[in-house]
């Protein structure tokens, strides 16, 4: 377990790490996202059989909050006297390791989860979390997708529905402020960005946010068209994330290092705008997607960002797609 400290990136974070071979022949030319994904072989059962061999690591930030990293998306935990409050429940095949994570931050039971959003490597463990005592809180879209078969075309992939066990119980459409177990949570509510049941989790006396997969730190995001999500919609969702924090806030991305701040949030809400202004004016002069990849609008930032599976030329076709 770590004390509080700005981890370096690492490919654990990121729900993709075992899929990095895929990026490769993406970044000097152009595939369609489907094709750029097919590469990767069964992307899905990948990521969840790197999931089981992954090591789960802890960082403790301030007051009883704490993040595990290695389980697809980042997970914020906040242990108090009688239980655990977790945000986002990871990957299932790393049950044993999330369990003695949990251990080795108290013996409370975990009573209450929420989902930032419907994707697997955030929701997949809500059954097991949800069999051992805990009400499951989301976006009413969240529940609405884990009930019925998703396609992520991207990935070209459908999701089942999920079992009965890991439907949230409790949802909302609003920004609301509850208490769990002594803790003030300000739940915050997107417009559709990742995908249309983003939300945000803000721990308000500590002062830690918790962006879900609206903020990915140091990497290329992906966007799932699919299911709502929108550039435009990543941008809002992270200029809705930079009105509410401050320069003490700690920030905690979706993916990528887990321990972040303001000025990481606003570098990846200004490349974003960036590159979308620049796709958006190459398109409008009718260039193709092809065309515009290979006339590189993200060569400003792809040393810094494009270092994983949405790579550079990825990224431009994920932004070309909503501009």
């Amino acid at each position: 377990m770590s004390t509080f400290q700005v981890p370096k990136l690492s490919r654990r974070g990121f729900c993709m790490c075992c899929v990095g071979v895929a990026s490769a022949g993406v970044a000097g030319g152009w595939l369609s996202p489907r094709e750029a994904y097919a590469e990767a072989h069964q992307l899905v059962g990948m990521i969840r059989g790197a999931a089981a061999k992954a090591d789960i690591t802890t960082f403790k930030l301030r007051g009883d909050v704490a993040v595990l990293e290695g389980s697809g998306g980042n997970i914020a935990v906040f242990a108090g006297k009688q239980g655990k409050v977790m945000i986002d429940a990871g990957i299932t095949a790393t049950q044993p390791k999330i369990k003695q994570a949990l251990a080795d931050l108290g013996r409370q039971p975990v009573t209450h989860l929420v989902n930032t959003h419907w994707h697997f490597d955030h929701a997949d463990g809500n059954e097991w979390i949800h069999a051992a005592g805990a009400k499951i809180v989301a976006h009413e879209n969240t529940k609405k997708r884990l009930m019925q078969t998703q396609r992520v075309e991207d990935w070209d992939y459908s999701f089942p529905p999920s079992p009965a066990g890991a439907i949230p119980s409790e949802t909302f459409t609003a920004d609301q402020h509850v208490d769990y177990e002594g803790c003030e949570l300000h739940l915050i509510c997107y417009e559709p960005a990742h995908t249309d049941s983003d939300i945000g989790v803000h721990f308000v006396e500590q002062n830690v946010l918790h962006t879900g997969d609206t903020y990915w730190n140091g990497i290329y995001p992906f966007i799932d068209y699919s299911t709502g999500g929108s550039i435009d919609g990543k941008i809002a969702a992270c200029a809705k994330s930079l009105s509410m924090v401050d320069d003490r806030t700690i920030v905690i991305p979706g993916h990528g290092a887990p321990v972040s701040n303001k000025a990481e949030l606003q570098a990846f809400h200004d490349m974003m705008v960036s590159v979308r202004d620049n796709v958006a004016a190459l398109k409008a002069k009718g260039m193709s997607v092809g065309e515009v990849v290979a006339a590189g609008p993200t060569a400003a930032f792809d040393k810094s960002w494009g270092k994983f599976v949405i790579t550079p030329g990825l990224f431009t076709q994920l932004v070309y797609e909503g501009v």
